[in-house]
């Protein structure tokens, strides 16, 4: 279990540094700095909410929950 959770967690810092980068080099010159963090902030949500339903979905099928 403590391996499971060492994986999502490693996966979980790579998406979220992955998205943050590639947000910035979508939007980055060409909004504000202001604008240009709020949208990494957003994206960088999305993406642990979704990364966390995903961790929290498959520990409860291999618990047999579902």
């Amino acid at each position: 279990m403590i391996v499971e959770i060492l994986i999502y967690l490693v996966s979980a810092i790579s998406a979220l540094f992955i998205t943050g980068f590639a947000v910035h080099m979508f939007v980055g010159g060409l909004v504000s700095t202001e604008t240009e963090y709020q949208i990494i902030t957003i994206a960088c949500l999305i993406v642990a909410c979704v990364t966390a339903y995903m961790a929290w979905d498959v520990i409860q099928r291999r618990a047999g929950k579902k």
